[in-house]
């Protein structure tokens, strides 16, 4: 990209343009200047061009200003020194995600949306760690496998649609092994899994509890969200499909923790507070290099400034 080292000397370019408007400014004419009379006396090439060297000199001034301000082509290469984090998102895909008790502005949106939308948020932020995500509804399995590569990531990850992996059950204990298994045999600095539900298990063949600890042997951490407006029933109590103690003993059992997404600003903060709780370790190093491009416009300048003078001092030259 082209960037300017000086640009202050941008300034300079105030007096340059108002030049031209020199005599009416200061009501001083430093140059005398053919009038009319002298024009009536007959039309020449000369007098045609009487506006040459004030034009010359003009542009090469503005030249000189750019030159001053030091354009230069700068490059940037990043390099990435130590490895990152290694985060699954898991992200519940079954029939009850289709709820529209979130919105965004004023239009009501399902949960699933609303969720992939703040995960999307959520990658833009760690450019470095390495992500992956995990669909699960009465399955569990791999759309995203573990990837640096964020621009596909997203463009897959938008992809996801409501009961890819099964829309009638919440197989939340497959849905942890599956990712505890994408992450058991990496050696990265810290493993995460960030799983969203709005469910409870009542799918696959594997325990969350059970999952959960083969998740805490092998080093794992998992932070559990649990989304969806609470609901009242006829008789004053809470009622949803959610299992938090369930959720909750998952996140205590592998040192990570439990949050409740009730709307989707509550969901951002969410992922806001998991974004900061788990800072990426990558060390990035950047290079910079500049190439200097004044030349670019001083040589011309000092070109377009020479033939001012020799017309001025010449064939152009104005009579006192």
């Amino acid at each position: 990209m082209i960037e300017f080292a000086t640009p202050i000397a941008f300034v300079l370019l105030v007096p340059v343009v108002l030049l031209p408007l020199q005599r009416r400014l200061t009501g001083r004419n430093v140059l005398a200047v053919p009038g009319l009379a002298t024009v009536r006396r007959g039309w020449s090439l000369r007098l045609l061009l009487a506006w040459l060297p004030s034009t010359l000199r003009l542009a090469a001034l503005m030249l000189i200003v750019i030159a001053l301000a030091r354009p230069r082509l700068t490059r940037r290469d990043v390099m990435v020194e130590s490895e990152g984090l290694d985060i699954i998102l898991a992200v519940d895909t079954s029939g009850s995600m289709r709820a529209d008790d979130f919105s965004m502005g004023l239009t009501p949106v399902n949960r699933l949306q609303v969720a992939k939308g703040v995960m999307a948020e959520f990658i833009e932020q760690r450019p470095h760690d390495r992500i992956g995500v995990v669909v699960f509804g009465e399955e569990a399995y791999t759309h995203v496998p573990l990837t640096l590569d964020h621009h596909t990531l997203l463009e897959i990850m938008d992809q996801i649609e409501l009961g890819v992996a099964g829309a009638q059950g919440t197989a939340i204990g497959s849905a942890l092994a599956v990712s505890a298994k994408r992450l058991k045999d990496l050696d990265a600095p810290s493993r995460l899994v960030i799983l969203l539900t709005d469910g409870r298990n009542n799918a696959g063949r594997i325990s969350p509890l059970e999952a959960a600890q083969a998740a805490a042997a092998l080093g794992i951490e998992v932070y559990t969200i649990g989304v969806g407006d609470q609901q009242r029933t006829l008789f004053g109590l809470l009622s949803d499909g959610l299992d938090e103690d369930g959720l909750t003993q998952i996140a205590e059992i592998t040192g990570g923790r439990y949050f409740r997404a009730t709307n989707t600003e509550s969901l951002k903060e969410i992922y806001e507070t998991i974004d900061e709780l788990e800072p990426s370790p990558a060390e990035v190093i950047q290079l910079v290099d500049h190439e200097e491009r004044f030349r670019q416009f001083l040589i011309p300048a000092v070109a377009l400034l020479g033939l001012q003078l020799l017309l001025s001092g010449t064939w152009l030259r104005r009579g006192p």
